[in-house]
């Protein structure tokens, strides 16, 4: 019975969420209030953030970023497609595509603001509410790590009046580390039940997955030793996935394998001549099949058969433990500490095949060590070309790119820069709804 209630309940709150964008009046809201003020209320709403987040919205965030930065190019005459592609001032806030990333990920994070609203009032032990705490604060991290990453503005909590209010994206971020922080420390404190373990994961792994995310976040904020020290609090011999099966596919599959295929992967995951990737490294045949065609545009591409995203089940990390070494390496290069910069990216470099700790086998394999010979800006280019191989398809590439310098997307199309955006518009919709909506950027 009480499985049974959860999927009910959890069958209203998904209609709820996904039936709107930051306007989340709910005309059940009374009897909402007293479910989620009980285990079994919390806990499917819970199951539920976890799993729209898994198949909507990281999938958006995902393929969006990808066309924009060159990660992928459209193969399908689609005009929402064709709009990103384009991107510069031809991409407006009626763009399908962005809508859907900034819809999905506002749902999302209501279902994590409403976990932690009603959660101190539920009859629990301790240790179930900071697992609950710490789970929502999570996914509610990872929510606004997306929208602070792709607009220059964020509703960092959402407005049930649909009148949501914007804060500069630094602040965004500055909330996530908040929150990521304080779930931390709770968690350390109070540890989690034995039934939060085995609904949803074990303490260890709540912990690896809040100190990944928070040492991102240190990093994108601009503070290095904070990320640092975050990254090595994480486990990097430990692995965790977003799963899928045929009833809740694999989005990224969806969209460069499934049936009719939308997008593929650019030559040298687009990365421009001048950062040369060495034929020699193994990322290469990792993710792709090299193929002598080209887009709808004319951009070289190649065939995706990278085992994170080849099927419908198959499972996407939740960030890869080489990050971790990726971050410290330009946290240490931005300290000017070019020597332990060296040594972290090193070891993303010299990493082989078997010593994946993901499991598929994603390593460069090189042998040699990397020298910069004391020119910080060489470093941090090979710094981001390994970020764009090793976290392939992860969302993060525009961040990247912006925090790199790499070069502004120009006021013309043009299908050969690095990135065609800046910052995305604002949904039109939620600007018909929404007063505070923040003006769009001019790319």
């Amino acid at each position: 019975m009480k499985n049974i209630f959860k999927l009910l309940f959890l069958s209203i709150l998904i209609v709820s969420y996904t039936a709107c964008n930051l306007d989340l009046v709910n005309p059940n809201a009374a009897t909402e209030e007293q479910v989620l003020k009980t285990k079994d209320g919390l806990f499917g709403l819970a199951v539920g953030m976890q799993n729209l987040y898994a198949t909507s919205a990281l999938g958006s965030a995902i393929n969006t970023v990808a066309v924009t930065t060159r990660e992928a190019s459209a193969v399908t005459t689609y005009s929402s497609l064709e709009g990103l592609e384009d991107g510069g001032a031809e991409l407006s806030g009626d763009n399908e595509r962005v809508s859907r990333t900034f819809s999905r990920t506002h749902r999302v994070k209501g279902m994590a603001e409403d976990i932690i609203a009603n959660l101190e009032a539920a009859e629990l032990s301790e240790d179930v509410k900071a697992g609950l705490f710490g789970l929502a604060n999570l996914y509610r991290a990872m929510c606004l790590g997306i929208l602070a990453q792709d607009w220059e503005q964020v509703a960092i909590l959402n407005s049930r009046d649909g009148n949501a209010v914007f804060s500069p994206r630094m602040e965004a971020y500055d909330e996530a580390i908040s929150i990521l922080k304080a779930s931390v420390s709770r968690v350390e404190k109070s540890g989690v039940s034995d039934e939060f373990a085995s609904e949803f994961m074990p303490q260890e792994e709540l912990l690896n997955k809040l100190n990944a995310y928070l040492a991102r976040y240190e990093l994108f904020a601009g503070n290095y030793q904070d990320a640092i020290n975050a990254a090595n609090s994480v486990d990097k011999t430990k692995a965790y996935f977003f799963n899928y099966d045929s009833e809740n596919k694999n989005p990224v599959y969806v969209m460069f394998i499934e049936n009719l295929v939308e997008l593929a992967p650019r030559d040298n995951f687009g990365l421009p001549a001048e950062l040369n990737i060495d034929p020699n490294d193994n990322r290469l045949a990792f993710y792709f099949n090299s193929i002598d065609t080209t887009s709808l545009v004319g951009l070289p591409i190649e065939q995706l058969v990278c085992p994170f995203f080849l099927t419908d089940n198959a499972p996407i990390p939740f960030y890869n433990p080489s990050e971790m070494d990726l971050i410290e390496a330009e946290a240490y290069a931005r300290m000017d500490k070019l020597t332990e910069a060296e040594n972290a990216l090193n070891r993303v470099r010299n990493k082989k095949t078997s010593d994946d700790v993901l499991g598929y086998g994603l390593a460069a394999g090189f042998d040699d060590t990397y020298t910069a010979n004391g020119d910080k800006t060489a470093l941090l280019n090979e710094i981001y070309k390994n970020r764009r191989m090793e976290t392939y398809l992860s969302g993060m590439s525009l961040e990247d790119s912006r925090r790199f310098n790499r070069p502004d997307p120009p006021a013309e199309i043009n299908y050969t820069t690095e990135r065609n955006r800046n910052f995305y518009p604002y949904p039109a919709s939620e600007r018909a709804r929404n007063a505070n909506t923040p003006q769009d950027p001019n790319i």
